[in-house]
């Protein structure tokens, strides 16, 4: 027993599991056999076994995936567009006021003017009302050129999509993000990447775990980029409860035109050994066969792979880890042959 435990520990296996199955070799559950098959062990195990180990397998279906490349951004804050979105709105009903000043304005000098042409009213009378008329005028425009100065300073802060939403008397683009539900993110991608075209989703993730990761929508191009980074800019949003303003992400972005077919295997079906991670694909019934797996790629519903395996093939998804204790367990040599 051991030399069982000596050996689990240098092939990194739990040795709890192997030691139990040691002491008890005489009334194991398992009821297994591995072999050697075109120089590939082979375990087989029957029916029963694998109902009492829980043993449940998946066929992989086809997949496509990009190939990715890593990018940095942050969560910002949407104060600066709130505070926009509310000097717009104070602008706008100083126009409105003084657009119905003017109206009013216009109204009156017309009336003057037709006194003054049938002798009803003196001329300084009309010249008064044509003062007053010139005055709301030139207030109409000033409240039009301070409008226009909050557009044209929006669009350089934001670009358009963001103006869009901010410069409207509601906002109701923003009430997502103004209630915790949606948080925007400025990703910059690195200077000697391409500038991205027909980008509609990305990954982001807080502690730059690719597996974890979580979807964030694309808004739009940012005009401005981030001082601490060179490059393009982009615009996001998610609906990620974890990630809050100021936080720094991550984010995984498509390479433009990279593209593969393979399969997507679930994380639960890869076990470890030696730092090597292996798949067990079901070949049989009741027979199962290791594979090493390699150049996979992590997404957040498994791992990508491409060449390795191929869709219609059989994994196991639970008890990866435990056929692979089984399997090195019976290579290890009894006691009994000390």
């Amino acid at each position: 027993m051991h030399l069982r435990f000596i050996c689990c520990l240098l092939l990194g296996l739990p040795c709890i599991n192997s030691l139990a199955a040691a002491d008890d070799d005489d009334t194991a559950k398992l009821t297994s056999k591995v072999q050697s098959v075109n120089g590939l062990a082979v375990i087989k195990l029957d029916g029963e076994a694998q109902r009492q180990t829980g043993l449940a397998v998946t066929v992989l279906k086809p997949a496509r995936h990009h190939s990715e490349f890593l990018a940095y951004g942050k969560a910002i804050s949407i104060q600066p567009l709130m505070d926009l979105h509310h000097r717009y709105l104070a602008a706008l009903t100083e126009r409105n006021r003084a657009a119905a000043k003017f109206k009013q304005a216009e109204q009156a000098i017309q009336r003057q003017q037709d006194l003054y042409q049938h002798g009803v009213t003196a001329k300084r009378n009309l010249q008064d009302q044509q003062a007053q008329w010139q005055t709301d005028k030139a207030l109409l425009d000033a409240t039009q050129y301070q409008n226009q100065a909050i557009i044209d300073e929006t669009l350089l802060s934001w670009g358009k999509t963001l103006s869009d939403w901010a410069l409207t008397p509601r906002a109701e683009k923003l009430t997502a993000f103004l209630a915790g539900e949606q948080t925007l993110l400025q990703v910059t991608v690195p200077s000697h990447h391409k500038p991205i075209e027909n980008l509609h989703t990305i990954a982001v993730n807080v502690s730059g775990e690719r597996s974890t990761a979580q979807t964030a929508e694309f808004i739009s191009t940012a005009p401005q980029t981030d001082s601490s980074n060179q490059g393009i800019s982009y615009f996001f949003q998610t609906s990620g409860k974890t990630i809050k303003t100021g936080m720094s992400v991550s984010a995984w972005l498509p390479e433009q035109g990279q593209q593969h077919d393979g399969v997507i295997i679930p994380a639960s079906a890869v076990c470890w050994a030696a730092d090597q991670a292996y798949v067990y694909l079901k070949t049989d019934e009741g027979t199962f066969s290791r594979r090493a797996i390699s150049q996979y790629t992590a997404t957040a519903n498994g791992y990508f792979l491409s060449g390795i395996l191929k869709p219609g093939d059989t994994i196991v998804t639970t008890g990866a880890q435990m056929l692979l204790s089984e399997e090195l367990r019976r290579q290890i040599p009894s006691e009994d042959n000390d």
